[in-house]
């Protein structure tokens, strides 16, 4: 499971963020501590997100390219 996250963490993000969005517009009886609340978290989790991107990123650049782009 830990994998999945790792390899699908911005798109696990997107449907977070695109949730929060849809409940928090449908749903209009929730206290607006808990919507900034829950946007904070939101926030804080694009951070982890990005910087799981960027380690995968840095891994790749570390790698030699495969025969069949080089020229």
């Amino acid at each position: 499971m830990i994998d999945f996250i790792h390899a699908h963490s911005t798109r696990l993000y997107a449907i977070a963020a695109a949730a929060l969005s849809l409940i928090a517009y449908y749903i209009q009886d929730l206290p607006t501590g808990l919507i900034l609340a829950l946007v904070a978290a939101i926030l804080g989790t694009g951070e982890a997100v990005q910087r799981v991107e960027d380690r995968k990123t840095a891994k790749a650049l570390r790698q030699e390219p495969p025969l069949s782009t080089r020229l």
